[in-house]
C-alpha cells in the first residue's frame, strides 16, 4: 500500500494547485486510505483538509515541509541564509501537533527571512511526536550527497535520526525523471543500508493530475512577475509532479518496494485527531486596566469599556434599548468564550488609531457589534 505524504495544497501560495476537495477525492479513487498535506513552512490548509479527508473517508496525516536555516533562525545575511534546507515533518499524535505549530509559528515571528525558518535549535526541542523525513532535493542530506560529502550526509542523517529517534526519521527518495534523481538515489540507497534508516518514497506533488501541470505553471508565472511561456527558473522540468498511483510508485521504485510500503507504515504512526475545540489566546490585563474597574476578571474590563464607549457614542444618557441590546451582546460574546478576542483586537486597533496607522472600516457580521462600535473597533 503506498499513501502520498508529500504534499502541495492551494495553501502552498503561488505554487501549489491541489484544490483540498479534488486531492482527497483523487486520493480515495485511486484505492489509498490516507493522504498527508505538507505545505511549504505552514499549516493553513489544516482544517478544510481534516474536515474534508473525515467527509470522504480517508485518514489525514496532519504536516508541514518547513524550511530549515543553514545556520540559525536569527542569522539572516543575504548569502549564507538565503538558501533554507527542506524537512518534511509528521504529526503522529497530539504532541506533534502541539510542537508542529509551535515551530511554524516561531518560524515566521522569529525566523522569517525570505521564507519562515525554523532551525536545529528548534526542532532539538520540539521533536516529540512527529516523523520527519529527509525532504526532496532541496533537503540538506540530499544537498550534501549532491555535492559530494557522503561522509558529511552520512552525519547529517544520524543526526536527524538522533533529534526524532529511532524509528521516526526516514530518508525521502523520490523520481521524477530529472538528471539529479539519477545521481542521488544510488547513494541514498547506500545512505540506507549503511545507516539503517529506512527509506519512504514519495512524489513531490504539486498538483493533483499530470494533466494540471499547466495550472501550476500559470501559479509561478505569478509568483514570479513572468508570462506563461517564459523560462520561469523555479518551473519544474516536465510534468510528474502530481499524486501517483500505488502502480506508478512501484514502478519507479521496483528495486526499492520497501521504500514504498514503508509510507503507509508511517501513515499508521500518524494518528492525531483534530478536536474542533476553539483555543483562543487571553488578553492578560495591566495593572492600570485591573484599577480601572477594581478588577482583574478581563469580562469585566470589556464590560467597563463597552459602556465607557456607550456614552462616548451615545452621550450621557443613552437609551434603554441601547443598554438592552449592549448587554444581550456581552452575554453572547461572553458566554461564547470571545471576551479576550475581543479585547486583543481592540488593542491592537486602539493602538493602530494612536499611531496614526490606518484602519480599514468594518466587514462581515461583526460590523453590526454594538460592542466592537462603543469600544471603537
Amino acid at each position: 500500500m503506498f499513501v502520498n505524504l508529500h504534499v502541495h495544497s492551494e495553501y502552498s501560495l503561488l505554487d501549489g494547485a491541489c484544490r483540498i476537495k479534488d486531492m482527497v477525492a483523487r486520493a480515495k479513487e485511486m484505492g489509498q486510505t490516507a493522504l498527508a498535506v505538507t505545505d511549504h513552512g505552514n499549516m493553513f490548509a489544516v482544517p478544510d483538509f481534516y474536515n474534508e479527508c473525515k467527509a470522504q473517508g480517508i485518514k489525514p496525516v496532519i504536516g508541514c515541509e518547513v524550511y530549515v536555516a543553514p545556520r540559525t533562525r536569527f542569522d539572516k545575511v543575504h548569502g549564507p541564509d538565503t538558501t533554507p534546507y527542506h524537512l518534511i515533518l509528521l504529526c503522529k499524535n497530539e504532541e506533534g501537533y502541539k510542537n508542529l505549530i509551535k515551530m511554524v509559528s516561531l518560524g515566521y515571528t522569529e525566523g522569517f527571512y525570505n521564507k519562515p525558518r525554523v532551525d536545529l535549535e528548534l526542532l532539538r526541542a520540539h521533536p516529540g511526536g512527529l516523523v520527519c523525513l529527509s525532504g526532496c532535493i532541496a533537503g540538506e542530506v540530499p544537498r550534501l550527497l549532491l555535492s559530494g560529502d557522503y561522509e558529511g550526509a552520512v552525519q547529517k542523517a544520524l543526526e536527524y535520526r538522533g533529534i526524532f529517534g529511532e524509528g521516526n526519521y526516514f530518508l525521502e527518495v523520490q523520481n521524477h525523471g530529472l538528471s539529479e534523481d539519477a545521481r542521488l538515489l544510488p547513494l541514498m540507497f547506500r545512505l540506507s543500508a549503511e545507516t539503517g534508516i529506512p527509506l519512504a518514497a514519495t512524489n513531490d506533488a504539486h498538483y493533483v493530475k499530470r494533466e494540471d501541470s499547466s495550472v501550476q505553471r500559470i501559479l509561478l508565472a505569478i509568483q514570479t512577475g513572468s508570462f506563461v511561456n517564459d523560462d520561469i527558473p523555479i518551473a519544474f522540468p516536465n510534468d510528474e509532479f502530481y499524486l501517483k498511483s500505488e502502480d506508478e510508485m512501484l514502478d519507479l521504485f521496483r528495486s526499492r518496494p520497501e521504500a514504498v510500503e514503508n509510507t503507509a507504515k508511517i501513515a499508521e504512526l500518524c494518528g492525531f485527531e483534530l478536536t474542533g475545540q476553539t483555543r483562543l489566546p487571553r488578553y492578560d490585563l495591566s495593572e492600570a486596566q485591573k484599577r480601572r474597574f477594581n478588577s482583574s476578571d478581563s469580562r469585566d474590563f470589556l464590560r467597563g469599556i463597552c459602556f465607557d464607549g456607550l456614552v462616548k457614542r451615545y452621550g450621557e444618557n443613552p437609551s434603554e434599548e441601547l443598554k438592552a441590546r449592549l448587554e444581550y451582546e456581552l452575554d453572547v460574546v461572553i458566554r461564547m468564550g470571545y471576551t479576550d478576542y475581543y479585547l486583543i483586537v481592540w488593542d491592537f486597533i486602539f493602538y493602530a488609531k494612536n499611531h496614526g496607522i490606518p484602519v480599514g472600516p468594518g466587514r462581515g457580521s461583526g460590523a453590526g457589534s454594538l460592542a466592537a462600535y462603543c469600544i471603537g473597533i
